[in-house]
């Protein structure tokens, strides 16, 4: 007697997984902690930076005529916008069709569209060491990334082969305060997050452990002299660089926020255009600074 098994079957019902699984990052920690952006108006958007002269040994003879100041110039500032866009095709029939995972095929496509857009923009801020690029009819316009509109920097070493250290975390952090600025945000690659929990093991420090199971290996908050700094880390950073900011000296510049269109139909499918248009924006370039060169 022959047995009739699954393997004789005709018809089986299909068993598919109506849950789609993506693990891909989406947090944008630069673009998030900046905020909202500032409408522009035009593809340049100029602004204007000043300084303070030096404080000084100033004293004055009485009854004396006073010397005049030497005037300086504001710096004029100017920020290129850049275009980012994300397109895609679907036919009638596959948004007509039952699907696993999803409703419609658009529906779903045009969600993954606007989360790779928004990390694209989170790559021109952090990922890229570009430099404005004012385009032409055949050249894209780009945006000056972070790294291009901060001026104070300390290198880690020559050709890119050295490591975070915490004594080029506290040089730049004193180079920081003492031109003014108040950063609040250490961020850095994802690697070095275990050489800032290495921090805490240097030499004269010590950890109180607890009566407890849990072992904790990680920083967020380092105080140093000059500030309190939140450790961030980003996946999208540069890997040469880290970033000590203050977050509320960046703004975003939108001359044209995210939008879908759809181009014109030729067939029997739809052409979906995704785009955004704008730049990045640092109050004054001497706000911040960066530690460059890491391996």
């Amino acid at each position: 007697m022959s047995t009739f098994s699954t393997y004789d079957q005709v018809g089986l019902k299909e068993d598919i997984s109506d849950i789609i699984v993506d693990i891909t990052p989406t947090d944008v920690p630069f673009s998030t902690m900046i905020g909202a952006g500032e409408t522009i108006a035009n593809r340049v958007h100029q602004y204007q930076e000043d300084t303070l002269a030096n404080a000084g040994d100033n004293k004055a003879v009485e009854g004396a005529d006073p010397s005049m100041a030497t005037l300086t110039a504001t710096t004029l500032r100017s920020a290129t916008t850049q275009i980012l866009t994300k397109a895609f095709q679907v036919s009638a029939t596959a948004d007509a069709v039952a699907t696993y995972g999803r409703a419609k095929e658009t529906a779903y496509q045009l969600s993954k569209a606007l989360k790779e857009l928004k990390r694209d923009i989170e790559f021109a801020y952090v990922g890229q060491d570009n430099a404005a690029a004012a385009g032409n009819s055949s050249t894209a316009r780009e945006m000056a990334s972070a790294s291009q509109i901060i001026s104070t920097s300390v290198d880690a070493g020559s050709n890119a082969t050295d490591p975070l250290t915490e004594a080029k975390l506290l040089t730049l952090g004193q180079t920081c305060y003492t031109n003014g600025s108040e950063p609040s945000v250490f961020m850095i690659k994802p690697a070095d997050a275990q050489i800032v929990a290495g921090f805490a093991a240097s030499s004269g420090r010590n950890r109180e452990f607890a009566q407890t199971t849990e072992l904790v290996n990680a920083i967020d908050l380092y105080v140093s002299p000059y500030g309190e700094y939140s450790i961030v880390l980003n996946r999208h950073l540069l890997s040469t660089h880290a970033f000590l900011v203050d977050p509320t000296m960046f703004k975003p510049l939108v001359l044209r926020n995210v939008t879908r269109e759809l181009l014109s139909k030729t067939g029997d499918s739809e052409k979906h255009f995704v785009v955004y248009e704008g730049s990045l924006k640092h109050n004054n370039f001497s706000d911040s600074g960066m530690i460059t060169g890491l391996s």
